[in-house]
């Protein structure tokens, strides 16, 4: 409060100098409070209708290639299961050899690795399908949380992270999702071909870029060594 800053007699000072002060309006604007919400995009978006038709299609349309990573994951568990249990055997013995279970050890580990590889790659166009949705989905994001905050005369949308408490009327989940929905009811699930996902298009627009840029800076070099 001001009387609480200023010394009591200058605030007497002011107080008398308002009373002797010409009858004139002075109507004093108050600054309206700034409003706040807080939203969990990863939520909204794991909840949306895009996403999750989606994933329901995507069981479908992908079900060659999920059904083959599951029998392939099958096989390499059945083959590794004899070594982690005669591993397992070798360690408990009295006197085990070190060098013989590390063998071991590294021809399992090699194993699974190489399984892993090799799931991941029988699981590529699933998981470019998922990365696919994902952006379309992010794309949407700013548009949402402008429109549910317009909507909602929020003036600062914050997300969980920054967040310590909050209530639960100042919760904008649902708004953004609604508009959300509203603006991507569902996503395209099959990626074009060629695509990529935005980090590796951006990975390879700066290789280009400097690409680019390496015979333009060594010309004036080679022209000042033709001289």
């Amino acid at each position: 409060m001001l009387k609480a800053v200023l010394k009591p007699a200058l605030a007497v000072g002011i107080a008398l100098a308002a009373l002797a002060a010409p009858a004139v309006s002075t109507t004093v604007h108050a600054q309206e409070a700034t409003r706040v919400a807080v939203v969990n995009l990863q939520a909204v978006g794991v909840n949306s209708q895009a996403f999750t038709t989606a994933q329901t299609q995507r069981q479908t349309t992908y079900a060659t290639q999920i059904q083959q990573a599951s029998t392939r994951r099958d096989q390499l568990q059945a083959q590794l299961d004899p070594l982690v249990q005669a591993f397992n055997t070798a360690r408990q013995q009295p006197n085990a050899d070190q060098a013989a279970l590390q063998q071991q050890a590294a021809q399992i580990q090699q194993i699974q690795q190489q399984g892993q590889d090799e799931l991941n790659q029988i699981l590529a166009p699933v998981a470019l399908s998922q990365a696919y949705v994902d952006e379309q989905i992010q794309e949407q994001f700013e548009a949402a949380v402008r429109n549910a905050a317009t909507a909602a005369n929020v003036d600062i949308v914050l997300s969980p992270e920054v967040v310590l408490y909050a209530d639960n009327a100042l919760n904008l989940n649902q708004a953004v999702l609604d508009q959300l929905n509203t603006l991507l009811p569902t996503a395209q699930l099959v990626p074009p071909p060629g695509w990529l996902p935005r980090e590796l298009r951006e990975q390879q627009e700066a290789a280009t870029a400097q690409a680019a840029q390496q015979p333009a800076a060594a010309a004036p070099q080679a022209a000042v060594e033709g001289r």
